[in-house]
């Protein structure tokens, strides 16, 4: 890609990010497999370096310490977008703290819409099969009987290579310097 964009996710490695990519599999077969994550920072240019990217946010992360945030009910971006998800409700607030801090300087970035935490099931092609799949994911996630409850003490600088093909760039740890580069 001439101009890549990139994100700051919190990658899902628990039984609750188990149950949101099955479930993706189930009601959206054909969609390429994306890990089950939280996004701090949509995707988006940079403007700078990657390295310089990995400074800032090796300061702003290194000063924010890990925080836990609990799941709330499924639901839906229609008419906006054909997209179905769960809610973040417990942190939420935390999540957009961090979101604001870093979207500026070289993060800035006009975003198309309102960010809002959430843990994204399915995007579907129309509204008609989001509808389906809210109602699917709906009923599969009230009977859901493992912890709705995320601890984020490690973010992961990604970069998008094709459409739905993301690298990993680096892991970025809270509050705390990072590992690696």
């Amino acid at each position: 890609m001439l101009n890549p964009r990139y994100a700051l996710v919190a990658y899902v490695k628990s039984q609750v990010g188990e149950f949101v990519e099955s479930l993706r599999r189930e009601l959206h077969p054909d969609l390429p497999h994306l890990a089950a994550h939280l996004t701090i920072l949509p995707p988006r240019p940079l403007h700078g370096t990657e390295s310089s990217a990995l400074q800032l946010l090796e300061r702003v992360c290194g000063e924010t310490e890990p925080f836990e945030i609990r799941l709330g009910v499924v639901e839906t971006f229609i008419p906006v977008t054909p997209t179905v998800y769960i809610r973040v409700d417990g942190a939420a607030s935390r999540m957009c703290e961090l979101h604001d801090q870093l979207n500026a300087h070289m993060f800035a970035c006009q975003e198309e819409w309102p960010y809002i935490p959430h843990l994204t099931i399915v995007k579907m092609a129309t509204e008609q099969p989001a509808q389906e799949a809210f109602k699917t994911a709906s009923e599969r996630w009230a009977n859901y009987s493992g912890s709705r409850r995320i601890l984020l003490e490690r973010l992961t600088f990604v970069r998008e290579e094709a459409t739905n093909c993301w690298v990993d760039v680096a892991p970025v740890p809270l509050g705390r310097s990072l590992v690696s580069r």
